[in-house]
């Protein structure tokens, strides 16, 4: 028997990558979904120090089943410059 706890599961992140370790940024159902948000996460999640610290960011892709898969990079995604402000 199958139970599914998704309907479409979210299958692409964006991960930080540093010297030593890896932080997931993002997570979405599609690659363009991901690049939108990837800002935003960026500037909340990492303060100035680690922004600093990050070599890049990788694009990957969930492959196989929910639980018997991977995660595959795709590309890196350039390192976002400057906050954006939201306006009200």
């Amino acid at each position: 028997m199958l139970y599914q706890t998704e309907s479409k599961p979210q299958s692409w992140r964006a991960v930080a990558v540093f010297e030593d370790r890896e932080m997931m940024l993002y997570l979405n159902r599609s690659a363009p979904q991901v690049r939108a948000g990837l800002r935003e996460a960026f500037f909340d999640l990492l303060d100035e120090e680690e922004r600093e610290q990050v070599k890049s960011i990788a694009l990957q892709r969930w492959t196989g089943a929910s639980d018997a898969g991977r995660w595959v990079h795709q590309s890196n995604i350039p390192l976002p410059t400057e906050k954006m402000v939201q306006s009200a």
